[in-house]
């Protein structure tokens, strides 16, 4: 199979038709050629996954319906979008099949996270008359040999060097030391008239203020029903298992994991093991059996002292570091354990900020094979928390691995999670330091944040295997996968 070079619509029995294949649709132009070719209804299909919870549908899946509207709203067509619905490798396609009327009026539209069959009626009758009350599509083809000519000219100016992308001038205007408006307009290159800022549009620049944490909140509810999906998904019906193992420690990651376990599996399903340290904080035990009481999960204690112990006794120059990895590493063996003595997986409960920050102990905190928060950062897993039900004292108290006695995370890190959290969401996005601290950061935290997500890389992938052949897995670029 090969990409496709044209955009063609054909006739059934059922009327004139076109198919566009998921990216053709987010090109205007697909749609456009497909209606001039007569097309009636355009069926695009998709297996987009689904990305973004600030809203209640993920972000992509309002995309899609948009793409669709506009393109049976622009040219008079009927639009029917079919989406994928599933889990594969922790991606989510979300389903939300519909089909839009000439109008841009949606006739009928699939549920989110499910499979379903959905049917629609359509009149092709309809079609003259939506074209008749909006009649882009007679007006485009008037206008066709004129954008063709243009089209030609814009080829003709590029083989030329000709360039025509330069940014608009931008007038600034000053109230004292500060910027109040940014003016811009097309400027011609010889204007009939001095030009003065009275010609031009005003647009109001609303200052950033980096205290806002409205990029990083959530639709909790969307979030809660996407991840208990995806943990059925992966772990029933892609590895087959019914029980769930997740290590306890009473702090808000691993007692939000175990809530939503707990209903993607029902708690008698779910395996709670706390594993103290003789130096662990007696509330992280209390806390931990808040959850285990709320929910009626099974659950079983497990001190790893002596194990711990008996392996640091072998060096008396032992420090705290070393310990901690030690203790960590000691709690994986002992879920592991746990896990294939009742023959199921454990569920791995570390969050984005601290995969971004490298904050956990290589083959330890990372090593179980499915992890529903590890795309959520530290200030969404509170709001995730508190919508579930996890208890407030838990949610609340400050975030600690409670290795060593007082440890808090945020006193490990030098910053606090959501300035973190405000300051990787726009690393992630592409902003370098310099941008990032030109929208009102502090340089020292954004250069502290900048370096542990750059020294930590390595701690976020697989071992580097040497490539010796054409089917190195992993590894390979033309057979990255072992399937």
């Amino acid at each position: 199979m090969s990409e496709g070079h044209q955009v063609a619509a054909f006739d059934t029995r059922y009327g004139r038709v076109a198919m566009l294949i998921c990216e053709d649709a987010w090109h205007s132009i697909s749609g456009t050629i497909a209606a001039l070719d007569g097309a009636q209804v355009v069926f695009v299909v998709s297996a987009s996954p689904a990305r973004g919870v600030a809203a209640a549908r993920p972000a992509n899946v309002e995309h899609w319906q948009d793409l669709l509207y506009r393109i049976a709203d622009e040219h008079g067509v009927f639009g029917v979008l079919a989406q994928l619905v599933g889990f594969e490798g922790g991606k989510g396609f979300p389903g939300g099949s519909l089909v839009i009327g000439p109008r841009g009026n949606i006739l009928v539209a699939g549920p989110l996270w499910g499979e379903a069959l959905i049917s629609a009626t359509i009149d092709l009758d309809e079609l003259p008359i939506a074209r008749a009350d909006q009649p882009l599509l007679a007006d485009l083809e008037t206008m066709l040999p004129h954008l063709q000519s243009e089209l030609a000219r814009t080829q003709r100016d590029e083989l030329a060097g000709v360039r025509w992308d330069e940014p608009p001038d931008r007038v600034t205007r000053w109230q004292g030391d500060k910027v109040a408006e940014h003016v811009q307009d097309d400027v011609s290159l010889s204007p009939p008239h001095p030009l003065t800022l009275s010609h031009l549009p005003v647009v109001m620049q609303k200052p950033f203020d980096p205290n806002d944490d409205s990029l990083l909140r959530i639709d909790a509810e969307a979030a809660r029903r996407w991840l208990v999906e995806f943990l059925r998904d992966e772990v029933g019906r892609r590895r087959g298992f019914n029980d769930v193992v997740v290590g306890l420690s009473g702090g808000v990651d691993s007692a939000l994991t175990t809530y939503l376990c707990a209903e993607a599996f029902g708690p008698e399903h779910v395996l709670a093991v706390r594993m103290p340290y003789r130096t662990s904080s007696r509330a992280s035990l209390e806390h931990a059996q808040l959850c285990i009481d709320a929910l009626g999960v099974r659950s079983v204690t497990v001190d790893i002292s002596d194990a711990v112990d008996g392996y640091a006794r072998l060096d008396a120059e032992i420090d705290g570091r070393r310990k901690g990895n030690i203790m960590a590493r000691t709690r994986m063996i002992v879920l592991f354990d746990q896990s294939q003595k009742v023959g199921c997986i454990p569920i791995g409960t570390g969050n984005k900020t601290e995969r971004l920050f490298g904050y956990y102990t290589w083959h330890a905190d990372d090593s179980p094979p499915v992890n529903p928060l590890g795309d959520l950062f530290k200030s969404q897993v509170w709001q995730l928390a508190r919508h579930v039900g996890v208890p407030d004292v838990i949610v609340d108290k400050p975030a600690s691995a409670d290795l060593v006695v007082g440890q808090t995370d945020e006193a490990d890190f030098g910053i606090s999670y959501p300035l973190a959290d405000r300051i990787l969401y726009f690393l992630l996005q592409g902003y370098g330091p310099a941008k990032i601290i030109a929208l009102g950061f502090r340089e020292a935290d954004v250069t502290l944040v900048k370096r542990r997500l750059d020294s930590t890389h390595w701690k976020r992938h697989l071992p580097s295997t040497a490539m010796l052949s054409a089917t190195a897995i992993g590894e390979y670029y033309l057979r990255p996968l072992d399937y």
